[in-house]
């Protein structure tokens, strides 16, 4: 199918949804004190970059699903500013006054739901449905990065007019790949598998599929919804060949780090 040309939508009223609410338990060296999407590749939260990849496409309206450790999330937010920046705090007048030094660049929206601790993805989209008024909204893992077109990505939603559109990537292979051509050895630490594709997030949903949806937090989007969609064909496939990472275990976490600190990272789409 040939992606349409980029329809006339308010990108700023189309919410992006960031999943935030996991455990983490693979990553547990961190997630005992924050949650995953407040683990660090530089300076900054995951969380952070993956709303820059989304802002860098004009995409500015943010919701975050929370559960475990939510209450971080929000200290964050509510003390950006103040992370971003140098400030004063002024007691002369027998009260606080805070001055920041530098301006916030961000020109984000940013609600945050607490959906519950224990709910499996499915319910923690229900509980933020009364949050979504447009006709589609955007959907991710709050710990994955990508260089997904995020524009292509809505357009092509638009174009196959189903209900949920979900991005394919290749995943990385479990060992590292060996090729031997005479006597010469090459070796690639876990290459990407180039035959398949897996569920790599960075999803576009149409808001029609809160109605297959319930509260009950043993509703997993994955396991119980999408099967379902597949078989009534409203689920569409769109291919990312480019660069994808998840940060699940502390090695995943220690080579972000390593592609940013290096000035490697490919999922850094913005200026």
């Amino acid at each position: 199918m040939d992606i349409i040309s980029k329809k006339e939508i308010q990108k700023g009223e189309i919410p992006v949804v960031i999943l935030c609410g996991g455990k983490g338990t693979r990553l547990k060296e961190e997630t005992e004190i924050i949650p995953k999407p407040l683990v660090r590749i530089g300076e900054r939260p995951i969380l952070w970059h993956i709303m820059k990849i989304y802002n860098s496409f004009g995409f500015s309206r943010f919701i975050l699903p929370t559960g475990y450790k939510g209450e971080k999330i929000k200290d964050y937010f509510l003390n950006y500013p103040l992370y971003q920046s140098d400030f004063t705090i002024d007691f002369t007048e027998g009260k606080q006054n805070v001055t920041t030094h530098t301006p916030v660049e961000e020109r984000w929206r940013v609600t945050i739901v607490d959906t519950g601790l224990e709910a499996e993805t499915g319910a923690r989209l229900k509980r933020i449905a009364s949050h979504i008024k447009s006709d589609i909204f955007l959907l991710t893992y709050g710990d994955g990065v990508a260089n997904v077109n995020i524009d292509d990505l809505v357009s092509f939603h638009y174009a196959h007019g189903k209900m949920v559109t979900i991005t394919g990537i290749h995943p990385p292979a479990r060992f590292g790949h060996i090729e031997i051509n005479d006597s010469k050895v090459t070796f690639m630490e876990k290459p990407q598998l180039q035959d398949s594709y897996i569920n790599g997030g960075f999803f576009v949903c149409n808001r029609a599929v809160f109605a297959r949806l319930s509260e009950e937090k043993d509703l997993n989007f994955e396991r119980h919804i999408l099967p379902k969609l597949a078989a009534e064909s409203q689920l569409a496939v769109y291919c990312h060949d480019g660069y994808w990472q998840c940060m699940d275990t502390v090695r995943d976490m220690d080579f972000l780090n390593e592609e940013w600190n290096k000035g490697a990272a490919a999922w850094k789409i913005w200026d």
